[in-house]
């Protein structure tokens, strides 16, 4: 922190990815599966985004990039205004694709396709409703964000604004984890984030489902 109180978080230890979530929509406080159903924010969302906005926004971030639907880009919106940054929409960072799952409640999907969605959970690939694969997801967005990242300075930081599902899969997948094991990585709740920072060996996740600033690691596994 700088003499005069601004949040001064460069700290010369390499690019940094902040994958954060959208804020609330109706389908979510319903349970409903959205997929690429492109559901607007609700006010209660639309306030989420506002006050993370205000805690990224002293990250000083360098880029943002978004998915095209609307509660993401939305989100993102509020960073925008915030840093004066443009947004960059990318239909690749678009929620999976789950054909007749989507709209339906999470008891909904048990119910009719108990079978399809234990599979899923234990780590098997499954089309969910028909759609796409995890790994398939991984595929198309997970370039995305590495393309945006190779822009960005030495110690730049990137916020990509995206979905839960499609956030987990890219950090599998920059993680260099098997995609049976993605679902180890727990949910991120509405207008939370995870953050990736270059390490020696590769992407490190360093923090997950936050919603405060990083705070510095001081120990022996800095």
């Amino acid at each position: 922190m700088s003499a005069t109180g601004e949040v001064t978080d460069r700290t010369g230890r390499g690019r940094r990815i902040i994958l954060w979530r959208h804020g609330q929509t109706s389908w979510n406080v319903e349970r409903r599966f959205q997929g690429t159903t492109d559901v607007e924010l609700t006010e209660t969302g639309l306030g989420q985004a506002r006050r993370a906005a205000r805690l990224l926004a002293s990250l000083r971030p360098d880029a943002i990039v978004s998915s095209d639907l609307r509660r993401a880009a939305h989100t993102a919106a509020e960073l925008a205004a915030l840093t004066g940054l443009d947004v960059t929409r990318e239909e690749g960072l678009r929620e999976t694709y789950a054909g007749v799952w989507q709209g339906l409640t999470h008891e909904e999907i048990i119910a009719r396709y108990g079978e399809e969605y234990a599979a899923w959970k234990r780590g098997e690939a499954v089309r969910r409703g028909g759609g796409e694969l995890e790994t398939e997801v991984a595929d198309r967005a997970a370039p995305v964000v590495l393309r945006h990242a190779e822009k960005l300075p030495e110690d730049g930081t990137l916020v990509v604004v995206s979905h839960g599902g499609t956030i987990r899969t890219t950090i599998g997948r920059l993680l260099g984890l098997e995609s049976r094991h993605w679902e180890s990585l727990g949910g991120l709740s509405n207008c939370c984030w995870s953050v990736l920072g270059e390490g020696a060996r590769g992407w490190r996740l360093l923090e997950h489902n936050a919603g405060t600033l990083p705070e510095p690691v001081l120990g022996d596994d800095d």
